[in-house]
């Protein structure tokens, strides 16, 4: 085992934070003298500026990514009785979504290269039950979803894309979030569009469902103690929106810099001992995490954790073995793809600002313990 020993984190969110801190500075200052905390002239702002970004009519705020996928499909008036096609190998997030609005969370395999939804296995899924498709684009990378929407298009149902992990991601060249009838983003700390905290946002082309995410996440109301419907508290505050929009203002230069940073990796570790993610040609992923695979996955992470290299397993138990869908009928063994992916996955090391050295220190502690266990 080498004798370097420098420590390198899985994730660094102050190199991010120093190249902008007298623009965060500035925006929480204007917040501050503006008095204005909710729903207010920053929260409008980000809503346009990453409206256009992602190439949408419409943005609205929500107070998270978990919200957004849940507005979306209440927005839908998709709830009890209703199934929708998801992900087998993905956040639990993504079923909660469906759950909390009162539908049933359906899964469907990954493909084993890619690690998102098979198309191929989709048809077989449905039911006269189910209302909707929810494709994710897990670590920045692309779902296939042309054969997705295809499938919908000829059954009637919805595609609603989770992209919380996806930021700036392009499918065929167009922006993922616009691929189907709206899209979900999370803006959690870590992701590539990171806030202060919780925050989300639904981005649609579809003027009645913005309408409607809009009264659901403020009371139900469209104009202050006016409810029309029901709804929640799920708002994007003022803070989180100034210090968004300084960030988007980075967003595409930090995801060119994860990109380099990946093909460094693919570069370095070739002949390592690793599974390698695929990307397919018409994919432009944006590398939220760069997930390698290993059958000896947990002696691996325990033998990088003594030589200084943090990593992260995302994640570590599938949705339908977790004790919330124990009632829902998968179980051990039903879905073989997906379990043997989360008994396999590992995620490197990767932020913007992670250094050439840090990447090769990195990968030669991978090759020394692969020799190691072996």
């Amino acid at each position: 085992m080498t004798t370097d020993h420098s420590q390198i984190p899985f994730l660094d969110l102050s190199a991010g934070h120093a190249e902008v801190r007298a623009e965060l500075d500035d925006a929480w200052q204007r917040v501050l003298a503006s008095n204005r905390l909710v729903l207010g002239p920053e929260v409008e702002a980000f809503e346009a500026e990453f409206a256009a970004y992602c190439g949408a009519a419409h943005c609205i705020g929500v107070g998270n990514g978990l919200d957004a996928l849940t507005l979306i499909l209440r927005g839908l008036g998709i709830g009890a009785g209703d199934e929708v096609i998801v992900p087998a190998n993905t956040c639990i997030a993504t079923w909660l979504a469906v759950t909390h609005a009162g539908a049933t969370p359906v899964p469907v395999e990954p493909d084993p290269e890619t690690f998102n939804l098979d198309p191929t296995r989709v048809e077989s899924a449905l039911t006269p039950r189910t209302r909707a498709i929810m494709p994710v684009h897990l670590y920045g990378q692309p779902a296939d979803v042309e054969p997705i929407a295809a499938i919908a298009t000829r059954h009637r149902l919805a595609v609603v894309e989770d992209a919380a992990q996806a930021h700036g991601a392009r499918y065929r060249g167009k922006r993922v979030g616009t691929l189907g009838i709206a899209g979900g983003f999370s803006f959690y700390p870590t992701k590539n569009l990171g806030a202060f905290g919780d925050a989300g946002a639904v981005v649609t082309d579809d003027a009645a469902l913005a309408a409607h995410v809009r009264r659901w996440r403020n009371y139900g109301a469209h104009e202050k103690y006016r409810n029309e419907i029901a709804g929640v508290n799920s708002r994007l505050d003022e803070l989180q929106a100034a210090l968004l929009r300084v960030k988007l203002s980075r967003l595409d230069a930090w995801n060119r810099k994860r990109q380099v940073a990946a093909q460094r990796y693919r570069t370095l570790l070739v002949d390592v001992g690793v599974g390698l993610p695929a990307v397919p040609p018409w994919a432009d992923p944006v590398w939220h995490l760069f997930v390698v695979r290993s059958p000896g996955r947990d002696r691996l992470r325990a033998a990088l954790a003594a030589a200084g290299v943090e990593t992260m397993v995302h994640y570590p138990i599938p949705p339908h073995r977790q004790p919330a869908y124990a009632a829902l009928g998968p179980v051990e063994g039903s879905l073989p793809i997906t379990e043997r992916l989360h008994r396999e996955v590992m995620s490197l090391p990767l932020w913007p600002q992670i250094s050439e050295a840090q990447q090769l220190r990195v990968a030669e502690a991978l090759r020394e313990v692969i020799r190691e266990v072996d």
